[in-house]
């Protein structure tokens, strides 16, 4: 398989047409400019060694070097071979709230760059294990379906913002539904992690919570927020506050975690309940909770590691150019005889 690591380069390749208008263009006015002296036959006897041919010749040479250049930028890859491996894990479905409360500051920076930051250090730490990702607010959307690509899993991990679900609100139940359906009919081991602050639940979340159970699927909840509370900032589009949100009476709104509804989400689901704060996120105690789970031997297909290729075209690239140094437009005396150009 092959593929290149940065594709952007390719583009590049677009200005050959444009470098071949260019040159045409010069051609045509070069001849324009000998037809001013006079009949261009007779001129061309006087200068005998000037050879179109070869001008054309070097003009396709750098051509053709800079396609090789540019495909060496793109650095062309293949995949060794595909491979059966034999994976050993559990299925885990993390749930993130992204609503407007998930801004509040009471966890720095906040408490859902936190959440992403957690998330993020728990896929590092994953071995063999499914991960697939939701988003939820006043409704739940699925972000990135169960899979082993953990590369895959950190980049939808960071699109992740509260701008991703329009609907406010905090549907927790929808979001262990969702994540009921979206694992496979197999005997693995699941699980769900839910990170939220809890507020404003939409659903019965923990009927919800008490149907996963059923099926063995274990609900762990994790609260993002302090019993205290704090306002949510109002953010313009470079992400600096500009004032808090206010209720319609123009008193600031104070979000706070709702403990007591995480409690009973991760009691009916058979899971544990971890509350983050400023110095840890929690989900390394729910972590080990899920790592006692019987792992699953599964099968799964991948690519072994791609190699680079881009030294290779580099490499012709720079032949190419040296080459193109010892063509010179003018014939040299010793091959003055040989028409390999006209």
């Amino acid at each position: 398989m092959i593929r290149f690591a940065h594709t952007y380069y390719l583009y590049a390749l677009l200005l050959i047409p444009v470098f071949i208008i260019i040159f045409s263009v010069m051609l045509h006015w070069k001849k324009k400019a000998l037809n001013r002296f006079g009949d261009i036959s007779i001129i061309s006897q006087l200068i005998p060694d000037v050879s179109k041919g070869r001008l054309v010749f070097k003009f396709f040479l750098i051509m053709l070097a800079y396609v090789f250049l540019i495909v060496g930028i793109a650095n062309p890859q293949i995949g060794s071979k595909l491979e059966k491996v034999e994976r050993k894990g559990i299925d885990l479905m993390i749930a993130i709230d992204v609503s407007n409360s998930m801004l509040s500051q009471d966890i720095k920076p906040s408490r859902l760059a936190r959440a992403k930051q957690a998330v993020s250090k728990l896929i590092d730490n994953l071995k063999g294990d499914r991960i697939g990702i939701i988003v939820f607010a006043g409704k739940a959307y699925m972000q990135l379906p169960i899979t082993t690509d953990y590369a895959a899993a950190k980049l939808f991990l960071s699109t992740i913002s509260t701008d991703i679900v329009p609907a406010q609100g905090t549907a927790i139940g929808d979001a262990i539904q969702l994540a009921i359906g979206s694992f496979d009919n197999n005997n693995h081991s699941k699980a769900v992690i839910i990170i939220t602050d809890g507020e404003n639940h939409e659903g019965n979340a923990v009927e919800e919570a008490k149907a996963a159970a059923e099926l063995g699927i274990k609900i762990c909840t994790i609260g993002m927020g302090l019993p205290d509370g704090a306002p949510i900032p109002v953010l313009n589009k470079y992400g600096d506050r500009i004032d808090y949100k206010k209720d319609k009476e123009g008193k600031t709104i104070i979000t706070k975690l709702d403990e007591t509804m995480l409690k009973q989400i991760a009691s009916a689901g058979k899971g544990v309940y971890i509350r983050a704060n400023n110095t840890k996120a929690g989900l390394k105690k729910v972590f080990n909770e899920i790592n006692e789970m019987e792992k699953t031997e599964f099968e799964s297909k991948m690519f072994s590691d791609y190699e680079d290729r881009f030294q290779y075209f580099i490499g012709i690239c720079l032949v190419i150019l040296i080459l193109e140094l010892f063509i010179f437009e003018r014939k040299s005396k010793w091959a003055g005889k040989i028409k390999l150009f006209g």
